[in-house]
């Protein structure tokens, strides 16, 4: 039985998120040039009222001028747009289905149901093919309809935990012990959807330890990156987040032995060959050799 190797296709690696408000887009050419795997321009909480309209076009027009470029780099361009339950969401939205070119992704924050999802699907897919959605979840009713919101699309890439948020909701501080709960809550909504999960900011940007002890933390139990709020945050997310040498190594091993005999449940140095380990494997592999490429 030869065992198919397009598990994970179109694997992207998603270890590091670094956002860019969308009023200073002025340090966006030294965010494209970071070492992060995603670059988020925000609409949202970085933009002023007054400022909305003036932001959202130079945004959409700056995502143009990035889309003509020579495609030399394998970095996502994300926008974070306003609530879909907003008149400056909904002119995201319009703004991104009228540009001849959109970004590569849209996140979605304060998602409350999947039906969001579908009214995105249904206005943006026909145009933009490509475009992959990322809810942000960090409201309680978000929370509780992670399952759903996860599954509610193909188009889905990844789930994105907005912490800080989610902290204010349950009325706890945003620390690491109050918003486990709400942390596991995704992983297994993301799990069970097979995307990405991102986790919430580090805030303590002095705190370099701090930011790898967290990351550590997040990877343990599921997480797959992480975003940051300054470029010198990357290269200790990227590092918490990449497959080891020995993890590399050791994923290839079981793969080609796996792939050398016929037997889809097997046992191979002490590790049971099944579906879902075997995904896991090529996900390592396919991630190695993206990240080899990028970097």
């Amino acid at each position: 039985m030869e065992v198919s190797k397009t598990v994970h296709p179109k694997s992207t690696p998603r270890r590091s998120l670094l956002f860019v408000p969308g009023s200073r887009l002025e340090i966006f050419p030294k965010a494209i040039t970071s070492s992060a795997d995603v670059v988020c321009v925000d609409l949202e909480d970085a933009v002023a009222e007054k400022q909305k309209d003036k932001a959202r076009k130079e945004v959409i027009t700056l995502i143009m001028k990035q889309r003509a470029l020579p495609a030399n780099t394998s970095k996502e361009i994300w926008i974070r747009i306003n609530t879909i339950r907003s008149t400056n969401g909904l002119a995201d939205v319009l703004a991104i289905a009228e540009a001849e070119a959109a970004p590569d992704g849209i996140m979605i924050p304060k998602i409350t149901s999947p039906e969001e999802i579908h009214i995105l699907r249904d206005t943006l897919s026909m145009k933009h093919k490509d475009l992959k959605f990322h809810p942000l979840i960090e409201t309680t009713k978000g929370l509780k309809r992670a399952y759903d919101i996860a599954k509610s699309s193909h188009k889905i890439g990844s789930i994105v935990f907005g912490g800080f948020d989610m902290s204010a909701n349950l009325r706890v501080e945003p620390n690491w012990d109050t918003l486990l709960f709400a942390r596991h809550e995704l992983v297994l909504a993301a799990a069970n959807a097979n995307v990405d999960l991102i986790d919430m900011p580090y805030f303590g940007l002095e705190n370099p330890e701090g930011l790898k002890e967290e990351s550590k933390k997040a990877s343990e139990i599921g997480y797959t990156g992480k975003c940051a709020i300054h470029p010198k945050q990357i290269n200790i997310i990227n590092q918490v987040f990449s497959p080891n040498p020995e993890e590399v190594k050791k994923a290839k091993n079981l793969i080609e032995k796996y792939e050398s005999q016929d037997r889809a449940f097997v046992e191979i140095d002490g590790i049971l060959m099944e579906k879902p380990v075997v995904e896991h494997l090529y996900r390592i592999i396919a991630i190695d050799e993206l990240i080899d490429n990028k970097e």
